[in-house]
C-alpha cells in the first residue's frame, strides 16, 4: 500500500509574528523566525533569492550553479534550506526542478523588520 509523502513544516512569517517593533516577541515565534533568518543568514542564498525573485517567475536549479560559482550538488544544499524555510517553493518537473519565491515571503520579512515609529 502506498504511503503519502513526509512533508516539512514551512515556517509562515506572516502568521507567526508581527513587526518586532510592535510588541515582544515569544519564544516560540522567536525561534521561528530564527530559522528563516538563519536560511538567508549566507550569500550565496541571498544571491539565489535574489536571483529567483528577480526572475519575477521560476527559475530551473540547471540554471543556478553560474549565478553563485558554485557545484550542483552544493547549490542543491542551498535550495533545500530555502525550501525548508518557506522562502522558495520547489516543483520537480521530469528531472528538473524549477524554484520560485512563496508569494508574499520576502514582503512579510520586510514587515517584521519595518520601524513605524518616528
Amino acid at each position: 500500500m502506498p504511503t503519502s509523502p513526509v512533508l516539512l513544516p514551512v515556517v509562515d512569517v506572516t502568521a507567526c509574528c508581527a513587526p518586532l517593533d510592535s510588541e515582544p516577541l515569544a519564544r516560540s515565534d522567536a525561534e521561528a523566525l530564527a530559522r528563516v533568518l538563519k536560511a538567508l543568514a549566507e550569500p550565496a542564498r541571498l544571491q539565489l533569492v535574489s536571483h529567483i525573485a528577480s526572475s519575477r517567475g521560476e527559475v530551473c536549479a540547471c540554471d543556478l550553479g553560474d549565478v553563485v560559482e558554485l557545484a550542483q550538488p552544493t547549490v542543491s544544499h542551498h535550495l533545500k534550506v530555502l525550501v525548508d524555510a518557506g522562502i522558495l517553493v520547489r516543483e520537480k518537473r521530469g528531472v528538473w526542478a524549477y524554484y520560485r519565491v512563496v508569494p508574499g515571503a520576502l514582503g512579510a520579512l520586510g514587515g517584521l523588520l519595518r520601524e513605524d515609529r518616528p
